[in-house]
């Protein structure tokens, strides 16, 4: 009885001085219950959360983007106060708050904007989702950093096409639908993007030009146009007659209604504009809505015709010379100019008798 007992107090005194060893735990048992908790429950419903809570960021802040445009675009002017669209149109102009351009701006501008909020989500999305499973953050970002500088360096073209697109966007420089003269591209904006601009002339041809590229633009379209026409009379015509035919010519040109929504304001008659040989220039302007002057100077340019013919009055020629505000340089994108040929090759340099140069 007394060895059992002593064995028992040894047994204790052993244990409790940590001499005697604690039985074998196997390796499935020691990870079973952290495995499920961490590896099935923890870090899934983790990137679970992630993932929704990037999926509602982005759903939150697109339709933030979207109602801002909706409310730039379908706001209009105040027509109640001004009495009519006409003068709201007139008062507002081209550039102002309820502009078909501003609203194609905020569609543009909200289209850029909407794809940098999905690649600024994504990219936090996928660093935070890495981190959670236990990579390290730091040397990814790192390397991404180098990578970006070489890039930066070996794609400079592409970055100053894109901070030149950005530039446009923002200033409003042209937009789709506007007809624009790049120099050697002319014709309507059919796509902008951040990189390049793409253009359709009158012949149907399509011209790419990287944004970076452009270092003088003329638009046709800005705000408002005018239709400038240089009539010519011949020298032995009465002038005072003839001015004050055509003034009566764009005076029911401006009251018919069709025609008088596509012209803003009275149109004006400046007088002579030039003496030739042939006879004298008179010049009759009229400020029309945007791309709207080819078409009201073609109709003008006819009336002005079938008039003189009637008073017997000769016309040798009319020729347009359009303008689209101050600054502008485009021209009719209905009658461009003509392609300049390539200058002819040099004669070969002359050989003596010998054949030697």
């Amino acid at each position: 009885m007394i060895p059992v007992v002593g064995l028992v107090a040894a047994g204790g005194v052993l244990s409790a001085a940590g001499v005697v060893a604690a039985p074998e735990i196997t390796e499935a048992e020691e990870y079973s219950a952290e495995w499920w908790r961490d590896v099935l429950l923890d870090v899934p419903l983790r990137l679970a959360g992630l993932i929704l809570i990037a999926v509602v960021t982005r759903y939150l802040l697109h339709k933030f983007i979207n109602r801002m445009v909706r409310r730039t675009v379908e706001k209009e002017p105040p027509k109640a106060v001004l009495g009519s669209a006409r003068a709201a149109r007139i008062v507002f102009g081209g550039a102002g708050v309820y502009s078909e351009r501003r609203a194609l701006r905020a569609e543009t501008i909200g289209s850029v904007l909407r794809s940098i909020t999905t690649v600024l989500i994504s990219a936090i999305a996928v660093v935070t989702a890495l981190e959670m499973l236990g990579y390290a953050v730091g040397p990814v970002l790192a390397s991404a950093g180098v990578l970006g500088v070489a890039l930066g360096f070996g794609a400079q073209n592409l970055v100053k096409d894109f901070l030149a697109g950005a530039a446009m966007l923002l200033e409003d420089q042209y937009g789709v639908g506007d007809v624009v003269d790049m120099g050697h591209a002319v014709g309507t904006v059919e796509a902008v993007s951040l990189r390049i601009t793409r253009l359709r002339s009158v012949d149907g041809t399509v011209w790419y030009v990287r944004n970076g590229e452009v270092v003088r633009v003329g638009n046709s379209s800005y705000g408002w146009s005018r239709a400038l026409l240089d009539v010519h009379v011949p020298a032995d015509a009465d002038v005072a007659r003839a001015r004050r035919l055509l003034e009566n010519i764009v005076t029911e040109l401006a009251a018919e209604q069709h025609w008088g929504e596509l012209i803003l304001e009275p149109p004006e008659v400046w007088g002579v504009e030039d003496l030739t040989p042939d006879g004298v220039l008179i010049r009759v302007v009229m400020k029309t809505k945007p791309l709207e002057q080819w078409g009201v100077a073609r109709e003008l340019r006819e009336r002005i015709k079938r008039r003189f013919d009637a008073e017997r009055l000769t016309l040798p020629v009319a020729t347009e010379t359009p303008a689209a505000g101050p600054g502008s340089g485009a021209g009719d994108p209905t009658n461009p100019p003509p392609a300049t040929s390539a200058p002819p090759p040099a004669p070969p340099p002359p050989t003596s008798s010998d054949g030697n140069p």
